[in-house]
């Protein structure tokens, strides 16, 4: 597989995880790497608040704020690696 260049991400990588891609001459599907950044950005804030919120007004949930502060990280991650994809160029 050769080595793909910046013009290639910034124009779109046709069929990238779209195993229907032209079926039945549909459009290619296209990323969206926008909308996912949101999602993790909200995510990540909304179970980071909660964590804080259990651990503060229920300890007797602990075990829940836990959970959440592991999704907060999970998210964390999430969010870095798709703003590491945007500003590699990729379309979305």
């Amino acid at each position: 597989m050769p080595k793909r260049k910046r013009e290639d991400y910034e124009r779109g990588l046709p069929g990238y995880h779209d195993p229907m891609a032209g079926f039945g001459g549909a459009p290619y599907a296209r990323s969206a790497l926008t909308l996912r950044l949101w999602l993790a950005g909200f995510g990540l804030v909304f179970c980071a608040v909660a964590a804080v919120l259990v651990f503060r007004y229920g300890p007797e949930l602990a075990w829940l704020g836990w959970v959440l502060a592991v999704l907060a990280v999970i998210a964390a991650v999430d969010f870095a690696w798709v703003a590491y994809r945007k500003r590699r160029g990729e379309p979305g």
